[in-house]
């Protein structure tokens, strides 16, 4: 779809207007996306001055029919971004942390080629959401790869605080076993291995950091 950009006029003040930067955490795209994305017309945006406004109600209406949804996650997002950079670097995977309801607490590090190719439609974070709270619900606590509705495999450990699970840790993008594909991470058995031994460390890093307030989140079943 695409949108009519304007320019601000006296019912600009009477709307809700985001900045360049919200819209990026919204959306989980980066600033030049979002630049380009208002540019050609396939993000509601508004001039205001030499700047560009988004109208809050259109860009939440691109990620869900509802009001957004608040982090209520103890993890710090400054601290999970920055551990989710350093583990996608060195494991050679796109590494992102959600809460969990599956909504990401971080962007997500190192994309794959084909998630940068479809960085610009909201539908692919849309569906990510929706099998990341399947895999958030999912108590089976060994990590272990899964083919998704894209075509590619992830696997998760959960973070804690205490006896709660308060989020996940997801590496992805990873080409499924016996295919071959340019625009995935193409793993050899060692190196699944070792990603899937690594995620339960990366998630114990987070844990250390998250404090979660008692009965505010989902209990560990034992």
């Amino acid at each position: 779809m695409h949108y009519m950009q304007t320019v601000q006029t006296s019912s600009t003040s009477m709307q809700r207007l985001l900045s360049a930067r919200q819209v990026q955490d919204i959306l989980h795209i980066d600033r030049s996306t979002v630049y380009r994305m208002a540019e050609d017309g396939r993000l509601p945006a508004i001039r205001v001055g030499k700047q560009w406004r988004f109208p809050a109600d259109e860009i939440y209406g691109l990620v869900a029919a509802q009001p957004p949804v608040i982090n209520t996650s103890p993890m710090d997002p400054t601290v999970a971004t920055a551990t989710a950079d350093v583990a996608a670097e060195l494991l050679g995977v796109m590494v992102v942390v959600t809460d969990m309801e599956g909504h990401p607490i971080t962007p997500i590090a190192n994309p794959c080629p084909w998630m940068i190719e479809h960085a610009d439609d909201p539908e692919v974070l849309r569906t990510c959401i929706a099998e990341w709270h399947r895999m958030a619900d999912d108590h089976t606590f060994e990590p272990h790869f899964s083919e998704g509705e894209h075509g590619f495999e992830c696997a998760r450990a959960f973070v804690r605080s205490g006896r709660e699970l308060v989020g996940m840790v997801l590496a992805g993008g990873v080409t499924p076993q016996g295919a071959h594909r340019t625009d995935l991470y193409e793993l050899s058995p060692e190196d699944r291995r070792r990603v899937l031994d690594a995620l339960p460390r990366v998630a114990a890093t987070l844990s250390r950091t998250a404090s979660a307030p008692a009965g505010t989140h989902q209990e560990e079943k034992r």
